[in-house]
């Protein structure tokens, strides 16, 4: 029998209320050594969500003992989130409250808890598939309101359902051929090719659209790594503050001020941005700001999207233009600050629009709106054209047409998953083409579902399974 198990399911800090959750079989007689009800209360007869109001002792139990007075609830199996008894104490959050709270529990026999130790155990009882225990965690490192809706989409069954839909068919697709070969004198109907391929072709286009916005999707889940470039005094770390909403960067007028980057996560519109003010780019003879530099670099080189910032108040620089052509057009937003200063930026006197170079500049494969002449124009001193940027970027990583109820691919364990399932499919597509027999294409689709049952968890390894836990914080 597992055990019983015990750990503070709030946040390691002080707080209004701190819960200590405990699941197994003996929760319940764990609670009873240490509760001490106001009215009287049989445990016999607890039914599910059963609240009551008491004093928390240390173990063995004594009035001269008591820790806390708290709120003592009751979930008996199998109606609790791990399938199994389950009590929580809910206490004052004081971290001395909390720790003497849980080493009674521990003393009265329950056993300190592994990281997703509470939702394992939800999977392990049929509460959960694998994919709604990872929402669980995608849950719980929201930071956008986008993120949490769909990891409760996730959590409700948006993408099991899809995968048991796609799964569905080409298990009675296998089934059909299974039949077929192995009972001939059945008088079993012949499978016919067009069937068969329509009946993979469908299920490749539901798994490649899941796979082809899978990299779109995990930008807006997990935030995107977002560097701020340009050459020095242009005014990257007073875009940073402004869109920090406080000065989180140090702004001087004096060049170089920035020596290393600054990480602040940050909100624009439906957009989280873990935003990096890079130290200006530039060549040096200064050995710390030449460290700044290269650090700058890398951070380019990594970011899943970049924003150049110059200065629209004088003519692009040789330096501008060296950091222009390290920028990939597909992952960035050219800006123009200073926009109050003066009017659009110019090359060797020309307008932007009308220079050679317009092509690497601006246009639509950037993501920037064709009317502007060559970037987002904006003002990070007055805080005007934010609204502009913030489209740009959506525009830039098609973020508009992100739908958090959809099914999506939300880490990379299930992209890989599904990918497999994909070549799979695409297999045995390649084996009906080149004439193979219906045994050795039913290899090819028995490989595609295996990988299906897999990304639901039904028959996922052991060591897979344990990978995705211990990812998870103590307490859940």
């Amino acid at each position: 029998m597992p055990t019983t198990i015990a750990a503070i399911a709030t946040a390691q800090a002080p707080g209004g209320i701190g819960v200590i959750r405990i699941s197994g079989h003996a929760a319940f007689s764990v609670a009873q050594a240490l509760f001490v009800p106001k009215k009287p209360l049989d445990y016999s007869q607890l039914r599910a969500h059963t609240m009551s109001y008491g004093t928390l002792h240390d173990f063995p139990s004594s009035p001269e003992q008591p820790i806390d007075d708290i709120i003592c609830l009751f979930f008996p199996a199998p109606h609790s989130y791990t399938g199994e008894n389950v009590v929580e104490f809910q206490c004052h959050g004081g971290m001395a409250v909390m720790q003497r709270a849980l080493q009674a529990v521990f003393a009265a026999g329950a056993q300190p808890a592994g990281p997703g130790e509470f939702t394992r155990r939800a999977y392990e009882n049929g509460r959960l598939n694998l994919t709604q225990a990872e929402a669980v965690m995608q849950l719980i490192a929201a930071t956008s309101e986008q993120a949490a809706r769909a990891a409760q989409a996730a959590m409700g069954g948006a993408l099991s359902q899809a995968i048991d839909q796609t799964r569905a068919t080409l298990i009675a697709l296998q089934a059909h051929i299974s039949a077929w070969v192995d009972y001939p004198e059945e008088d079993i109907e012949a499978l016919e090719g067009s069937e068969l391929t329509a009946v993979l072709n469908t299920a490749r286009q539901d798994l490649h659209a899941l796979i082809t916005k899978a990299p779109r999707d995990t930008l807006m889940l997990q935030g995107i790594n977002t560097a701020l470039v340009g050459r020095p005094n242009v005014g990257k770390s007073s875009l940073l503050n402004v869109l920090a909403g406080y000065d989180r960067a140090i702004v001087t007028p004096t060049p170089g001020t920035t020596r290393d980057t600054v990480t602040e996560t940050v909100q624009l519109g439906s957009l989280t941005l873990r935003l990096t003010d890079t130290a200006g780019i530039r060549n040096t003879s200064d050995s710390i700001e030449a460290a700044g530099v290269r650090r700058s670099r890398a951070a380019l080189a990594q970011a899943d999207l970049i924003l150049a910032v110059f200065d629209a108040s004088a003519p692009l620089t040789d330096d501008d233009h060296a950091i222009l052509a390290d920028c990939d057009p597909a992952r960035t937003v050219v800006i123009f600050n200073k926009s109050d200063l003066c009017p659009p930026a110019t090359l060797d006197g020309s307008p932007l629009v009308n220079h050679p170079t317009k092509q690497v500049s601006r246009g639509p494969h950037l993501g920037l709106p064709s009317q502007t002449a060559g970037g987002v124009y904006l003002s990070a001193l007055h805080s005007t054209g934010i609204s502009a940027l913030s489209q740009a970027i959506e525009t830039l990583l098609n973020t508009a047409s992100f739908n958090p109820n959809e099914a999506m691919l939300a880490n990379q364990r299930q992209q890989n998953t599904a990918a497999q399932a994909l070549a799979a499919i695409d297999e045995a597509l390649a084996a009906h083409t080149a004439g193979y027999p219906l045994d050795a294409i039913s290899v090819c689709i028995e490989d595609a579902i295996t990988q299906l049952f897999s990304l639901t968890g039904e028959r996922a390894a052991d060591a897979i399974v344990g990978e995705v836990f211990a990812r998870f914080c103590v307490g859940k």
